[in-house]
C-alpha cells in the first residue's frame, strides 16, 4: 500500500531542530489541550463576547490542541496538523488580546505586562513554529527553494 504524503514533506526534511522543535510543540499543545479539557472554566472570562457557546468552544480548542498534537506525531497528518495549528494559534489570538487588555484574572497565570506583551507578541512566533516544524515552510533556513540549513 502507497502512504500518501503532502508534497511539501518531501522538501522540507525533518532535521534535527525541526525534531526538537516538533517534540516541544507537541507536548505544550497535548498540555494546552488537557488544561482546556479539565478546567475549561478558568477560561471563559477571555473568551471574546462575539463567541457564541464560550464553553462549548473551549472545550473544542481543547479537543484541537490534543489532535494537533497526535497530528505532529505522525508522518501522514504532520503537514495538515501544522497547518491547523498555525491557524488555531491565529484564531485563539482575540483572547489573548482580551486577556491583556482587560486584565482578566485567569488562575496559574502572571498579570503583568512583563507577561501579556511577550505572550502577544510571541503569537506569530507560535504560528511560524507550527508551519516550520511540520515541514510546511522551510523560511528562514532555505537558502534557495528546496535546500534548507536546518
Amino acid at each position: 500500500m502507497t502512504q500518501i504524503t503532502h508534497p511539501a514533506i518531501a522538501a522540507s526534511p525533518m532535521t534535527p531542530v525541526r525534531w526538537v522543535m516538533l517534540a516541544v510543540m507537541v507536548v505544550f499543545y497535548a498540555a494546552a489541550g488537557v488544561i482546556h479539557l479539565a478546567s475549561p472554566d478558568a477560561f471563559l472570562p477571555i473568551v471574546p463576547d462575539w463567541v457564541p457557546s464560550p464553553r462549548l468552544v473551549v472545550m473544542l480548542t481543547g479537543v484541537c490542541e490534543l489532535a494537533g498534537a497526535a497530528g505532529l506525531l505522525t508522518e501522514r497528518c504532520r503537514w495538515w496538523a501544522g497547518v491547523m495549528l498555525a491557524l488555531y494559534a491565529f484564531c485563539v489570538f482575540p483572547a489573548n488580546i482580551k486577556h491583556a487588555l482587560e486584565g482578566i484574572v485567569v488562575p496559574q497565570l502572571p498579570q503583568s505586562w512583563w507577561y501579556h506583551g511577550p505572550r502577544l507578541l510571541a503569537q506569530p512566533v507560535i504560528i511560524w513554529w507550527a508551519l516550520f516544524c511540520s515541514g510546511v515552510i522551510s523560511w528562514p533556513f532555505s537558502r534557495r527553494s528546496g535546500e534548507t540549513k536546518a
